[in-house]
């Protein structure tokens, strides 16, 4: 069955130097066919996926100790490591220093 409502995890960073000041400025990392933008088209590239995207998907329905890897990923976006910014849609740091 499929559920009524979906729970969403989002990546987001912040060029602040105080990420807790409420003036600090949150930037989301789009993934390439994982639901997000509501004015984007969906992606369909049925019968596959994408495995990152996936993986964000049934991580949504459990905790992050349950999904290790999401720890492991916040780290190497946060590094700017070329492959794992290879599997997102979009970097919001381009050009700029890490989050």
């Amino acid at each position: 069955s499929i559920t009524k409502e979906r729970t969403e995890v989002i990546l987001q960073g912040t060029s602040s130097l105080d990420p807790n000041d409420p003036s600090a400025v949150w930037e989301e990392y789009d993934f390439k066919c994982k639901p997000g933008d509501l004015k984007r088209r969906p992606c369909f590239i049925s019968p596959y996926h994408y495995r990152l995207d996936w993986l964000m998907w049934f991580a949504a329905f459990q905790t992050y100790e349950q999904n290790e890897w999401i720890i492991h990923l916040a780290g190497k976006l946060l590094a700017q490591e070329e492959e794992t910014l290879s599997l997102m849609g979009t970097n919001p740091f381009a050009g700029r220093d890490p989050p």
